[in-house]
């Protein structure tokens, strides 16, 4: 009996040790569980974060362009009521039309200036990967690459123009003969 008694009291033990060990795994998951239910929360969070700044960006961008549109119709339509209201006068109108071409003309830096803006496009990487940046960064070194040779092919074309021209001066027709 005493021996039964042992024998229960050690799976008593036992079992006692085993559901010890399987609540601390339990609160472990539990635990875990929470870890990365407040990950997602948190990643979820600057997701959105993201895409609001983005919603707004895009907004912001919107009606800058709608102004700058709005603010060359309003330009024109002075440009146009300018023109017609100077038209009844021959003479002047002429020299108002004057006035505004050369007035119109661009210097080097602002030619520079409108030529990059134009060809200026943003990024668009807020949202890609390590792939689609590796990507991306390799169509922008192929495209600086092709500027890159179509300039080096330019300067060769004019360093040979310029050749030409300096080999055909001084040879022209004198006296009837050629020299």
């Amino acid at each position: 009996m005493e021996k039964d008694l042992l024998e229960l009291q050690t799976l008593i033990d036992v079992h006692f040790e085993q559901r010890k060990k399987e609540e601390e795994e339990l609160i472990g998951l539990k635990e875990r569980i929470e870890r990365r239910r407040a990950e997602r929360a948190e990643q979820q969070r600057v997701r959105a974060e993201k895409e609001r700044h983005r919603h707004t960006r895009i907004a912001e961008e919107r009606q800058r362009k709608e102004d700058e549109e709005a603010k060359k119709r309003a330009e024109d339509e002075a440009k146009k009521k300018k023109v017609l209201s100077n038209m009844g006068a021959n003479f002047g109108g002429f020299l108002a039309k004057a006035e505004q071409k050369r007035g119109k003309r661009l210097t080097g830096r602002e030619i520079k200036r409108k030529t990059l803006s134009e060809r200026h496009s943003p990024l668009g990487i807020e949202n890609l990967r390590e792939d689609g940046l590796r990507q991306r960064a390799q169509e922008m070194w192929n495209w600086i690459y092709q500027l890159e040779s179509e300039k080096f092919d330019l300067l060769d074309q004019m360093k040979r123009q310029k050749y030409e021209v300096k080999k055909g001066h001084g040879k022209g027709k004198v006296g009837g003969r050629w020299k």
